[in-house]
């Protein structure tokens, strides 16, 4: 039996929820990996005056705080599925004193704002999970004025992005997993060239176009690596979790080899994808 989109949407929220003290704990490191990613978005957006911005699935605020820093005059309406991410978020805000931000949850293929509402529209590292991903990109296409930019950012392929593969294939080694439905929300859905350029496209969008974007994700080292990832990938933990400690030890023991190896001293490449449009 299909899955639907509701019931997606309810497991993800859970899952969100549940690793948003992992994703507060690592905050930083994290927003120093995905900052050129927040930085394209931003490139692109060109935020300014008094316009309304709306940041999509932006998990603990970014790049949705950053732009409400360059957008004095205006507004900044930061959403995700996860009320515990948003909190985290909320005390963000708060420590920096912007007054210009409104968070709200909100679910990415049934958008909760009137048509042409915002003047852009960011979406950094959530449109591969969301359920719909055409409807989703009709919903950020609908809310957006006439004229208003839209930017959006999702992983390049696998193969570019060790930091997640190193984990997956320890786990493989040792663990039996099911094999990833391609087409199901997932960390590299949206990694083929021009498939998130095409559904843009198809939305109604213009000038839209797309450029890699390469990150470093700064951890110190392998056993830093190890720490951070099983505390805030769903799909390790929940691998891991189902195994006995040996079997853990050994994965941990691949995962560790492995990241000597190519990585000893951390700081492993990434490699995003960011997709620009115009209403």
């Amino acid at each position: 039996m299909e899955t639907s989109i509701p019931d997606i949407s309810t497991v993800q929220k859970a899952s969100w929820n549940k690793f948003s003290p992992g994703w507060k704990k690592w905050d930083d490191p994290m927003l120093r990996f995905l900052e050129p990613l927040g930085t394209a978005i931003i490139d692109h957006l060109a935020p300014q005056g008094r316009q309304w911005v709306l940041d999509i699935a932006a998990g603990t605020g970014e790049p949705g705080l950053s732009i409400a820093r360059l957008l004095p005059g205006g507004t900044v309406v930061i959403t995700d599925l996860a009320e515990g991410m948003l909190q985290v978020a909320a005390e963000k805000a708060a420590r920096s004193g912007l007054t210009n931000v409104e968070l709200q949850e909100a679910d990415a293929n049934a958008l909760p704002f009137a048509d042409g509402s915002f003047d852009a529209v960011s979406c950094r590292l959530g449109y591969m999970f969301f359920p719909d991903m055409r409807r989703a990109a009709r919903e950020m296409a609908r809310v957006l004025k006439p004229g208003g930019r839209i930017a959006t950012v999702v992983w390049a392929g696998p193969e570019q992005n060790f930091w997640i593969t190193c984990m997956a294939q320890g786990i493989a080694r040792h663990i039996a997993v099911v094999p990833p439905d391609p087409d199901a929300p997932g960390m590299f859905r949206g990694a083929r060239p021009g498939i998130i350029s095409e559904l843009f496209t198809a939305a109604g969008l213009k000038q839209v176009s797309e450029r890699d974007v390469p990150a470093v994700l700064p951890v110190d080292g392998p056993q830093q690596y190890w720490d951070m990832m099983t505390e805030v990938a769903a799909p390790f933990v929940s691998a891991l979790s189902g195994a006995d400690a040996a079997t853990v030890a050994r994965v941990k023991a691949d995962v560790i080899a492995a990241m000597e190896e190519r990585y000893p001293k951390g700081d492993i490449a990434g490699l995003a994808r960011v997709i620009v449009g115009v209403k």
